[in-house]
């Protein structure tokens, strides 16, 4: 069964398709909190559920002894490409919409923005491909400078010669090759609710990888943004290197240039550069090329 089929048919049981809309109106409920209002039975709740995970159309994180669920709209953006994009564009920017009003409920503690991709590859190469320098320089555009000890330092360095670190950080937790951890801000910037943090959960799925990464504690609207337009940017070119050597052609995160820009002047301490007002834009300071996988 093709990917289309799976999602078509997750989306053909009206109780699927209310837990979705569910997960739209309010992002990151618990099992009870969705059985509450649909008079369903926590079992009945729990099946549902999975055929949705199996589709793609949610994930889940863990907190405590409590799972969240989440929308992921990557499936039904990808169907609306395919079928409805040709015939009927503005369709296309109103699933768009639905996509950030859904990933932009944040709520007391829980995680601002959750991204999931799944790729054909081990999670010891994932975990090497997310701190090795070399292969960060190659698909993020940035090499990755650590030990990754807990509590050690971590840098986000342009690779131009520069020695500039446009994301700088300390190491949370590291498990390797299961679970990274680290706080993710700008140099410098300070947040009276803190630094953001962002999480790196590689989990065996049958015999691919799925990555699971997780920013929390974003500032507002424009980080809110500036992630969502970096991660799946920087995912789209991990996934291509790990699983055919090579980064994609374009990088993807080349029409974010003016996101990226006030990231990087923000982060530049010459006086000619200038300093702007800007968020930790996941992206890359030049073209990356093929490195080794």
């Amino acid at each position: 069964m093709g990917e289309d089929d799976v999602v078509f048919k997750a989306l053909a049981d009206p109780t699927r398709r209310a837990l979705l809309d569910r997960l739209r109106e309010r992002n990151g409920q618990t099992l009870g909190e969705l059985c509450e209002p649909l008079a369903m039975a926590r079992q009945s709740a729990t099946q549902h559920l999975g055929v949705l995970e199996s589709a793609n159309l949610i994930t889940t994180v863990r907190r405590g002894r409590e799972k969240l669920h989440y929308l992921n709209p990557v499936p039904l953006w990808a169907i609306t490409e395919r079928w409805i994009d040709k015939f009927e564009h503005p369709r296309l920017h109103a699933l768009s919409a639905v996509k950030h009003r859904a990933e932009e409920e944040i709520m007391d503690d829980r995680p601002s923005y959750v991204y999931v991709t799944y790729i054909g590859s081990s999670p010891e190469r994932v975990w090497e491909a997310l701190t090795d320098p070399e292969l960060t320089a190659g698909f993020w555009g940035h090499s990755n400078v650590s030990d990754w000890r807990p509590g050690s330092r971590w840098e986000h360095r342009r690779i131009d010669g520069s020695g500039i670190a446009d994301v700088v950080g300390t190491v949370l937790e590291a498990v390797p090759p299961r679970r990274l951890a680290m706080t993710f801000d700008a140099p410098d910037e300070v947040s009276p609710e803190g630094p953001s943090k962002v999480t790196f959960d590689i989990e065996p799925y049958h015999e691919i990888v799925r990555l699971t990464v997780t920013h929390e504690n974003l500032a507002g609207g424009d980080a809110f943004e500036a992630v969502s337009a970096g991660w799946p940017a920087v995912c789209a070119n991990l996934k291509s290197l790990l699983e055919t050597g090579r980064v994609l052609p374009n990088a993807p995160w080349e029409m974010h240039a003016e996101l990226r820009a006030a990231q990087m002047a923000s982060a530049d301490p010459r006086p000619s550069r200038g300093r702007a007002s800007g968020s930790s834009f996941p992206g890359a300071a030049t073209s990356p090329s093929a490195v080794r996988a």
